[in-house]
């Protein structure tokens, strides 16, 4: 197997796995945003990682599976890859920012449908090579 072969399948093992766990973070922030008080802490002058994340999920989504595309020339994986950064970016760049459940549930949406275009691109690109 070539070396590119398998910097693609890595790549798309750390997409899946990025926006899989961006997705928890989405779901799990709130409610560690509402206990931290509690515990007494602050998270005073927090910087939000959101934007830099959802830029950075871009590039390797648009990367990866345009990659992939070239080796097993199915589609499929961009109908889960285009509307999740869709969701992601509305939820990074839009009034959609503002932290409430909306935010929450558009970013979680956005962060599977991400994985998912990665698991299902990296499972492609193995049954086009086990032809």
């Amino acid at each position: 197997m070539p070396a590119h072969d398998s910097a693609l399948r890595r790549a798309d093992r750390v997409g899946f796995a990025a926006s899989f766990l961006c997705a928890i973070h989405c779901a799990l922030l709130p409610l560690a945003l509402a206990l931290l008080p509690a515990l007494g802490l602050n998270l005073g002058g927090w910087v939000d990682i959101d934007q830099a994340f959802v830029v950075f999920a871009t590039l390797l989504g648009l990367t990866t599976l345009t990659l992939g595309y070239r080796r097993h020339r199915a589609f499929r994986a961009w109908f889960l890859l285009l509307p999740g950064l869709a969701l992601v970016w509305a939820g990074a760049f839009t009034h959609l920012h503002d932290h409430t459940l909306t935010h929450v549930v558009v970013m979680t949406i956005g962060g599977l449908l991400l994985a998912g275009a990665h698991l299902l691109n990296l499972r492609l690109t193995h049954l086009h090579e086990a032809r």
